[in-house]
């Protein structure tokens, strides 16, 4: 197990090396000047030369790069170009609003996902699989760019129900979050249904209704319990895509979190701000695969002493 882990560790390393390496280097090749943003197109050169110098942007990108290094090896983000304030700051005022918003998302998901699922397996070949699965193809189909206009021209222009949005009332948290989960649910109750129909085929499903076990105790009690180890893994890759897809679904809703966060901060080019952010999208895929992994090898013995003996 202390093998399994360290391989774990060492692989989290190195992604998140890997990405802020990637990150550094892709904003710093992008056109635009965040000095010339700060100051306007009729600032004097002098001033801006002053300001650059002042930032450090005039330094050589090796030093810069290595600067970046030695802030984040001290868990030191910096402070944002725009409004020199720390970044750790402002992205603690944020996560909050993004956590929110994927927790809300992850529930959708799965009190949509779970009983669409079974249901689909449960009755394969029927009405219910048919509507079940089309309901998760267009799901999967409609993005979340083109699920949140909808759901706002519906719930909130139409019908006046729910804020169009913003964060200033609970309600605002529905059609985010709606969005955000029904593209996970319709990947999810795929999954399952998969899963489901292979158990629901082992011997060990017919032994229990030949001891005359109701269904309901055999789907419930024997059968989904052993088709959700495969459903955790996809649920645990989809999580960082949660993460990831709040930034599409926060611009949309004028949602305060992290995804916003990022959008305006390229806008105005405060590099050190859009470094944090994507740093921390990343660093939320890596933790969320770790745990992932840490779960299924302790539900499913054979993956961590596989990993040993290799």
């Amino acid at each position: 197990m202390t093998k399994f882990l360290l391989a774990r560790f060492g692989s989290a390393l190195l992604v998140l090396f890997g990405v802020s390496l990637l990150v550094f280097l892709l904003i710093h090749l992008i056109p635009g000047d965040p000095v010339e943003v700060m100051l306007g197109e009729s600032s004097q050169p002098a001033d801006r030369a002053a300001l650059r110098h002042a930032l450090g942007l005039d330094q050589p990108l090796y030093l810069q790069l290595l600067e970046y290094y030695r802030h984040l090896l001290s868990f030191d983000l910096g402070e944002s170009l725009y409004s020199r304030r720390p970044i750790t700051e402002i992205v603690l005022e944020r996560l909050p609003a993004t956590l929110e918003l994927a927790v809300a998302g992850l529930c959708v998901a799965l009190l949509v996902a779970v009983p669409l699922g079974t249901v689909a397996a449960t009755r394969r070949g029927r009405a219910w699989d048919v509507g079940a699965m089309s309901f998760s193809m267009i799901g999967i189909s409609i993005p979340n760019f083109l699920m949140g206009p909808l759901l706002i021209l519906l719930f909130s222009l139409w019908l006046g129900w729910l804020p169009v949005s913003g964060r200033d009332e609970p309600a605002a948290l529905v059609l985010p979050a709606l969005t955000l989960g029904t593209a996970l649910a319709a990947i999810l109750s795929r999954m399952l249904r998969a899963s489901l129909l292979e158990i629901l085929g082992e011997d060990f499903i017919r032994t229990a209704r030949a001891k005359g076990l109701t269904e309901r105790v055999v789907i419930f009690r024997h059968a989904l319990r052993n088709a959700l180890l495969p459903v955790i893994t996809l649920l645990g890759l989809q999580l960082g895509a949660l993460l990831a897809g709040a930034v599409i679904t926060e611009t949309v809703f004028s949602w305060p979190g992290i995804g916003l966060l990022t959008i305006e901060s390229i806008h105005r080019r405060d590099y050190p701000v859009v470094q944090a952010c994507v740093l921390l999208i990343s660093l939320g895929y890596v933790v969320v695969n770790a745990v992932t992994d840490l779960v299924y090898a302790r539900l499913d013995p054979r993956i961590r002493f596989g990993d040993a003996a290799g």
